[in-house]
């Protein structure tokens, strides 16, 4: 089984930089997660809560918003074969292992019967992939108007972050390049805002 991992075009980076190509809001959603690490499968998943789907990733590339970066082969494991019958083994075989059975309970307690099951990723809400999306457009924007091209290296790690947690790990350096390109005042304006959007989210959309 095959699988495609795109990244952004520089169209695409541009466009979120710049907004210059105006992409629908709902396709932007889906270009800003584009990271040229995860699968596709793996990316429309964590979408799918929104509504994006494989149509939508085909005409970011129809576009040339993205590209395919490239296809890996998954291997689809077969089902083992049946094991033979094992021969019934001798009464003796069958008291000595008894026995062994005892003396190990004895002595060591046994393996837990009911293991708690692995535990699985969380699902991307609606919520916050809003908020994922808010964070990216607060980044981006303010970067360009208060850093300028001395930003372009915290623009990089803003495009490739995967999640909310990624962005909330560049809240300080952000913060420390606007207080030396700025001053305090727009940093501290700036922080306000940002803080509201990481501990609260963007507003609900309206029903």
């Amino acid at each position: 089984m095959d699988v495609a991992i795109y990244d952004k075009t520089d169209k695409g980076r541009d466009e979120i930089a710049t907004r210059r190509h105006r992409l629908a809001p709902r396709l932007r959603t889906l270009l800003v997660m584009v990271d040229g690490r995860r699968s596709d499968g793996a990316l429309l998943a964590g979408l799918a809560p929104l509504g994006l789907g494989a149509d939508d990733l085909a005409t970011l590339l129809a576009q040339d918003y993205i590209r395919l970066a490239r296809r890996d082969a998954v291997a689809v494991p077969l089902a083992p074969a049946s094991p033979p019958e094992a021969a019934a083994p001798a009464p003796a075989a069958v008291a000595a292992a008894g026995s062994a059975a005892g003396f190990a309970s004895d002595s060591a307690p046994g393996p837990a019967l009911d293991s708690p099951p692995a535990a699985t990723a969380t699902a991307v809400t609606p919520a916050r992939a809003r908020q994922f999306q808010a964070l990216c457009q607060f980044f981006n924007g303010t970067i360009k108007r208060n850093i300028g091209l001395r930003g372009l290296a915290l623009q990089l790690k803003v495009e490739h972050a995967a999640n909310v947690d990624e962005l909330r790990a560049l809240r300080q350096p952000f913060l420390d390049a606007v207080h030396k390109a700025k001053g305090g005042e727009v940093a501290q304006r700036l922080r306000a805002e940002l803080d509201e959007l990481l501990d609260n989210g963007p507003p609900d959309e309206p029903a």
